[in-house]
């Protein structure tokens, strides 16, 4: 269990999170998916530093070790593996596909489902982590 590296990337998942707000906020909905998308991703490395399994360099294979690590093992739902995948190719729309137009509450939508990602994640973080160490 690497408790620091799971808390570094646990602060990157709430600022990303906040961030997302303030976006969509602003009219920047491209930018709150992407930032929403990263949310996630640093949650879930999160998840895997805490349970001892570390967190891989690539954005597929966070995917993949999340689901084979955490979710198959039942320490989360499958849905929620699934929705690193769904929120990765929203993603890469955002990012690379320029005529994409992402509106307020699609943005928002992306939010939300980011939002259940990270307080599912916080659960899984209590577990191995002091609560007051997750503020």
């Amino acid at each position: 269990m690497n408790v620091p590296a799971a808390l570094a990337e646990w602060q990157r998942a709430r600022e990303a999170l906040g961030a997302a707000g303030s976006c969509r906020r602003d009219g920047y909905y491209a930018d709150a998916v992407l930032r929403a998308y990263y949310a996630v991703l640093h949650a879930a490395k999160a998840v895997l530093e805490s349970n001892g399994v570390g967190a891989p360099g690539t954005h597929d294979g966070v995917s993949n070790r999340f689901g084979l690590h955490i979710a198959m093992t039942g320490l989360i739902e499958r849905n929620f593996a699934s929705e690193i995948g769904r929120l990765y190719a929203l993603r890469n729309q955002a990012d690379y596909v320029v005529d994409t137009v992402f509106s307020e509450t699609g943005a928002q939508d992306v939010i939300e489902r980011a939002e259940a990602f990270l307080n599912c994640v916080h659960e899984l973080l209590t577990v191995t982590i002091p609560v007051e160490q997750l503020r």
